[in-house]
């Protein structure tokens, strides 16, 4: 199955006192790593959300947004530092006797010190919450879901089509590689004839045609090249992740292709490889984004 590390999928829940939303946008990685944002009061079901979305995506850059809006997400609560306040008491009580003054510090003067009065936010215990924070997210991943799989779709189409073009080649190239070292031959017999003025040594002249037909044969990197084309499009209908293993046999199929190019001794070969080079770099780029 060819599912595609880009989508996009957003989802929302509410019930009458609160509102969640979830944003969730995926673009391709070589791993899967994640990015959330959310509220303070949602963090400590941030794992919860990781679990969730790993049921979907398997690799990529998983870019999470979450957002919330309601009435009693958190309380607040005047905290008094009494160790401070103490402190302060103690130390105008000391003065208050040291200069003989004749008034005493009252309640009132803790209010313009610092620290001693903080408010403390808490947040409010809601039940729902975090089911209603899994139903928006798991809206948004079946969005994200969706959209993978749609794209992942378009991209085997295409890598088909690019991949039946190669195939093409190959077949080219079956037909017309054993010509190459008959056309050598004749070159060489030719102007071994030339030189020698018709005298020329048959036997050395079939030697060096079979050295040169030996180091220029392509047939095993054709064969190699048909091999891969098959194992391509048996991973294009597994199930599991397949875009590692795709990337694998677009480098052996470069590989094969590079080496042909190395052996070619005819300008109609080296014209198919740099095609057949063009093709595999737009099958390598789109691999890149398969999950």
């Amino acid at each position: 199955m060819v599912v595609s590390m880009t989508g996009y999928g957003i989802g929302m829940a509410e019930n009458a006192n609160i509102k969640v939303t979830v944003e969730i946008k995926t673009v391709n990685h070589r791993f899967c790593e994640y990015h959330i944002r959310m509220p303070r009061q949602l963090f400590i079901l941030e794992d919860k959300v990781k679990r969730q979305a790993n049921e979907y995506i398997r690799r990529g850059r998983v870019e999470i947004f979450i957002a919330i809006e309601g009435e009693g997400l958190l309380t607040k609560r005047l905290k008094l530092d009494w160790s401070l306040a103490d402190q302060y008491f103690a130390i105008m009580s000391d003065v208050k006797d040291k200069y003989s003054l004749s008034s005493s510090p009252s309640w009132q003067d803790l209010l313009h010190i610092n620290d001693v009065f903080s408010v403390e936010e808490i947040q409010a215990e809601n039940e729902e919450l975090d089911m209603i924070l899994h139903t928006a997210t798991q809206a948004a991943l079946s969005n994200v879901k969706a959209m993978r799989l749609q794209e992942g779709a378009e991209l085997k189409s295409d890598l088909i089509k690019q991949l039946e073009k190669i195939s093409f080649i190959v077949g080219r190239l079956k037909n017309y590689a054993p010509a190459v070292a008959e056309a050598y031959k004749e070159r060489l017999k030719a102007k071994l004839a030339e030189v020698t003025s018709g005298m020329m040594d048959e036997s050395r002249l079939l030697t060096e045609v079979a050295i040169f037909a030996d180091k220029a044969d392509i047939n095993e990197e054709l064969t190699r090249l048909e091999s891969h084309h098959l194992q391509f499009l048996e991973t294009l209908e597994m199930i599991e992740p397949i875009g590692r293993k795709l990337d694998f046999l677009v480098q052996e199929m470069n590989r094969e292709v590079n080496t042909i190019g190395s052996k070619a001794h005819d300008s109609a070969i080296t014209k198919e490889v740099v095609e057949m080079k063009s093709l595999l770099e737009k099958i390598k780029e789109q691999v890149q984004n398969i999950e």
